[in-house]
């Protein structure tokens, strides 16, 4: 089934219109949406690798210009649209502790959530909701969100074809690989703390019940 869902998202990767529903995924993924944009944008850089910069800067684009509007929904409308976004996402737990992380060190959290599978909806709009400074939050979403795009981007660009025909002959060991590295960057996210300060801060918003 994952191979026909591979093949089936590599056709439509190919599509006249695909460069913008991945603005509209990367867009709403930034603020309200619960699919990630990457792997739209990575099978399009599949596709046609000779667009790969392309279809990352208008991932990366998007995807700031919808933490934007994340961040605009947690400071003026969190009562009335951004509470039902979080609750709707299964996130209510989480953004107590996502605050507390802010209060913390925000720029950094900013960054890293925008560079790992942490759900980035859930900062942009508790970014707005404690009042970071706003040029802050631009800087870090702009150098992270460029970061984990750019970069899948120009390897594309560069290896596009011989990663294509690895994937097309490999596709099982290919997905196994993939799922391994995936649970091996949530473990890595959580040792990274270091320092009794850090781990301190971290004791303190996992346990952080409200605001």
């Amino acid at each position: 089934m994952l191979r026909r869902l591979y093949d089936w998202t590599m056709e439509k990767a190919a599509h006249r219109h695909a460069p913008g529903w991945l603005a509209l995924f990367s867009f709403a993924e930034s603020s309200f949406f619960p699919i990630p944009p990457h792997p739209l944008l990575g099978l399009m850089c599949l596709a046609e690798p000779q667009k790969a910069l392309r279809f990352a800067l208008i991932t990366t684009i998007a995807s700031v210009v919808g933490g934007m509007f994340g961040y605009l929904i947690g400071y003026f409308l969190y009562e009335s649209v951004g509470s039902v976004v979080i609750v709707s996402l299964g996130l209510s737990e989480a953004f107590p502790k996502a605050a507390c992380y802010l209060n913390e060190n925000a720029s950094w959290v900013i960054f890293t959530a925008a560079v790992t599978p942490i759900p980035f909806k859930l900062l942009t709009i508790t970014a707005g909701v404690v009042k970071m400074p706003f040029a802050q939050f631009l800087i870090a979403s702009i150098a992270g969100r460029a970061l984990i795009f750019m970069v899948v981007g120009v390897l594309f660009r560069l290896f596009g074809a011989p990663i294509k025909q690895v994937i097309d002959r490999y596709f099982g060991l290919v997905t196994g690989a993939f799922l391994v590295l995936l649970v091996g960057g949530f473990l890595a996210i959580a040792l990274l703390g270091g320092g009794e300060k850090a781990q301190a801060a971290q004791d303190r918003c996992e346990q952080a019940t409200t605001l």
